[in-house]
């Protein structure tokens, strides 16, 4: 059976943690930051959990199982 390879596309957007966890950047902190309070940019600006229910697509994705 041929080595499973990993979509890289996931791998430049997914971090997995030491428990082995998931996270991922939040959406819109890209850019056009100044129609953007500073309230809200600092709020985007942390990383956070990836939902569950998408977890275990993201892991075969990663070539984790």
């Amino acid at each position: 059976m041929p080595k499973m390879k990993t979509s890289k596309t996931a791998a430049k957007r997914f971090k997995t943690t030491g428990s082995g966890k998931l996270r991922r950047q939040q959406a819109n902190r890209q850019h056009l930051f100044e129609k953007k309070s500073s309230v809200r940019t600092r709020r985007l600006a942390g990383d956070v959990d990836v939902h569950p229910g998408d977890a275990r697509k993201i892991k075969r994705l990663l070539g984790m199982r």
